[in-house]
């Protein structure tokens, strides 16, 4: 059986033109039902496990053992949460519900710096997923969730077009779509928009990322690994085109997913919003992998503020929102994972956050009749885009190759 799980042909999320046809074609009596009112939710299920089973079998087998058993984990872990707040809300069973949900996603991420190797409990998307569980069971905490079983929660988790890369929804909001269908002029708006999005990812992914994964990333870094372990102005070019790359395959892939959630008639969230435009650092993060930003602004960063407030651990205001950025900063680069170039990239973002608050205070204070003109904005915009550039260099891993390789050995 599993010789022949192995021996099935594999087919990534959104990364070949012939997925896209396959997949719009599944997707055209489901359109069809939404256009006249209808939302056939056995069919949508069949075909979201369909493709999800091509995008796990073969070679990932062992992937899709792990999906369908965390899956089973999270929801038996979130239903019996939900039952519990009905009737009690202890502080620390909370808390703990939280731990063993966020358990699976921090075995994966340590796994590696502590081992050597993967966890066999990783599979492609368990960060995301782990995200969605994980929020559901905070706002269950609130009381913000308040209908809740176990297969809408699975179809929630299970839903194909964001399960392995986001973006990241919440259950409330996604629950309000999926339990509604959108009228006919609100659909055909969703499939205008639908179409528009599949056009620009197109080109993001299959066109210009094309120059920056395939021409011009390995030229640069071959040119930089010839002068290693020395730093050289190839390293600058490595930087710029990786932050391209890095942009527009994710921004791409972020516009299909949620074009085929529009298709499917559900409003997935933004993940992009022209971040490079940014005046400083802040708002970069609220345009940049905005669901996961905002994942962790709400669930982070303010709770942590939240009870700080209330326990009173800080006396200066300033000193607290430091301190959250902070922490909030490098959480996130745990999250990416167990190195030290995660590690200092969310460090140096979270000092990015804590410098951008003080300046804003001080010139508040000292320039409160500087104006803003397209200069100030333009130097501000240069500033940022430069600091997140020299952020995804450090973030990409390159200089772990170019110091500590083998060949920089040599």
């Amino acid at each position: 059986m599993i010789n022949w799980f192995a021996s099935l042909p594999n087919f990534s999320a959104y990364g070949t033109p012939s997925y896209f046809i396959y997949l719009l074609i599944a997707l055209i009596p489901m359109g069809i039902g939404l256009y006249f009112g209808k939302r056939f939710e056995w069919y949508e299920a069949l075909i979201s496990f369909i493709f999800i089973f091509f995008m796990f079998d073969g070679q990932s087998y062992k992937q899709a053992a792990s999906l369908i058993v965390y899956i089973i984990y999270q929801t038996c872990l979130v239903m019996w949460y939900f039952h519990y707040r009905q009737k009690q809300n202890n502080s620390m069973v909370f808390y703990v519900t939280v731990f063993l949900s966020l358990l699976p996603i921090i075995i994966v991420k340590f796994t590696p710096a502590m081992v050597g190797h993967n966890s066999l409990l990783g599979f492609l998307g368990i960060s995301y997923l782990t995200f969605r569980a994980a929020g559901t069971i905070i706002e269950t905490r609130d009381g913000a969730v308040k209908d809740l079983n176990w297969w809408k929660f699975v179809r929630f988790m299970a839903f194909m077009p964001t399960i392995t890369s986001g973006p990241i929804d919440r259950y409330r909001r996604f629950s309000k779509d999926y339990q509604k269908v959108p009228s006919r002029e609100k659909y055909l708006s969703l499939l205008q928009k639908a179409v528009l999005y599949l056009f620009i990812g197109f080109v993001y992914k299959f066109i210009v990322d094309y120059f920056f994964a395939q021409q011009w990333l390995p030229y640069f870094q071959r040119q930089a690994m010839a002068h290693a372990p020395h730093l050289s102005w190839w390293v600058v070019g490595v930087a710029y085109v990786y932050t391209g790359d890095l942009y527009f395959d994710f921004a791409g892939y972020s516009l299909f997913a949620v074009a085929i959630s529009y298709i499917m008639g559900v409003e997935t969230p933004m993940n992009f919003n022209k971040p490079f435009l940014s005046k400083n650092i802040k708002e970069f993060w609220n345009r940049w992998h905005m669901s996961l930003s905002f994942w962790f602004r709400d669930y982070i960063f303010m709770r942590f503020v939240f009870l700080a407030t209330k326990k009173r651990w800080f006396k200066n205001r300033n000193v607290l929102s430091s301190i959250a950025y902070m922490l909030n900063m490098v959480v996130m680069g745990f999250w990416h994972g167990v190195t030290w170039y995660y590690i200092l990239y969310g460090f140096l973002h979270g000092l990015a956050l804590v410098i951008n608050d003080w300046w804003l205070r001080y010139k508040r204070k000292h320039y409160k009749n500087l104006k803003s003109t397209k200069l100030t904005k333009f130097i501000a915009g240069f500033i940022t885009f430069n600091f997140v550039v020299f952020g995804f260099l450090i973030f990409c891993g390159f200089l772990n190759t170019l110091w500590f390789s083998p060949a920089a050995m040599k």
